[in-house]
């Protein structure tokens, strides 16, 4: 029998996995593929921006919600789910930034904090795994640890020298860094708006994007998953204090945004299979492998 496909997708919050390519999860799973998705920390020190629950009691509680919010979404996914543990860093404001908090996950020591994440890998033994580029996706210091760790993890799970009380080793064969933000979709978003007689929420993020570099040109990797767009949106509004349902992320009719920019889009940085660029699979060149298996 061939091997099962297996998918880990680490990242640094709850809410994370719903927003950066949790279309092409719910896609995966439901072409019979296990995905698991570690989440970093506890999502303690993020802001409530939805309004409509910006309460005391609902600050006073905050980790024991997030969690929640992570339950509900995960199911909506279809995908397991394990936390690292660590405690959120929350994002510095302010000129100049103040130190980050005591015992905050960006604060970890590198090759201490991937050792929880080295015993899954060796635990779930996923063929793919996807994380966030060296600048965290966007400059939050728990995304950039989210980085550092998963490609720490990365190299040293497959090596029986390292981490040897953590389980046998396992090698993942590819390793992607997901690409959320390019111009061309924002681009390809805001002329699908204005087509339809709308007007564009993307136009102020167009009129500011020379102020950043442009990370379409890493992409190597599309995934078609228009369908699976609205388990997306399920998801992330089950993350209900981080979104608000009535904001920027809904502003789009699902149909118009379906066929603007059908895929989510991937950037491979590791890979141990051949397989020709530009993909569009995250499995291309696994399924040989695992089927061989």
């Amino acid at each position: 029998m061939a091997e099962k496909l297996r998918l880990m997708a680490v990242h640094a919050h709850p809410d994370d996995e719903s927003s950066k390519g949790a279309a092409t999860m719910a896609k995966y799973v439901a072409e019979g593929v296990d995905v698991l998705v570690v989440t970093c920390t506890g999502g303690e020190r993020g802001s409530v921006l939805n309004p409509k629950l910006d309460r005391p009691d609902v600050w006073a509680n905050i980790g024991e919600i997030r969690r929640a919010e992570m339950d509900a979404a995960r199911a909506i996914l279809g995908v397991e789910q394990a936390w690292l543990g660590f405690v959120d860093s929350g994002l510095p404001e302010g000129d100049p930034l103040p130190p980050l908090p005591e015992g905050c996950f960006a604060l970890q020591d590198v090759d201490v904090a991937a050792g929880p994440l080295v015993k899954l890998m060796r635990e779930f033994r996923p063929h793919v795994v996807t994380t966030y580029d060296e600048e965290g996706g966007y400059p939050h210091p728990d995304h950039i640890m989210c980085h550092k760790i998963s490609m720490a993890a990365f190299e040293a799970a497959g090596d029986p020298a390292r981490y040897p009380e953590l389980g046998t080793p396992w090698q993942p064969l590819k390793l992607y860094y997901d690409i959320g933000f390019s111009r061309g979709k924002f681009l390809a978003l805001h002329e699908g708006m204005l087509a339809a007689g709308l007007p564009s929420p993307y136009e102020d993020w167009l009129k500011r994007w020379d102020e950043r570099p442009d990370k379409g040109t890493r992409i190597t990797t599309r995934v078609e998953c228009a369908e699976y767009f609205p388990v997306r949106d399920d998801a992330l509004r089950a993350h209900a204090t981080q979104v608000d349902p009535d904001g920027f992320w809904f502003q789009m009719p699902m149909e118009l945004q379906q066929h603007a920019w059908p895929t989510e889009d991937f950037q491979l940085a590791r890979s141990m299979v051949e397989s020709p660029l530009p993909e569009s699979d995250l499995f291309a060149g696994v399924r040989e492998a695992a089927h061989a298996g």
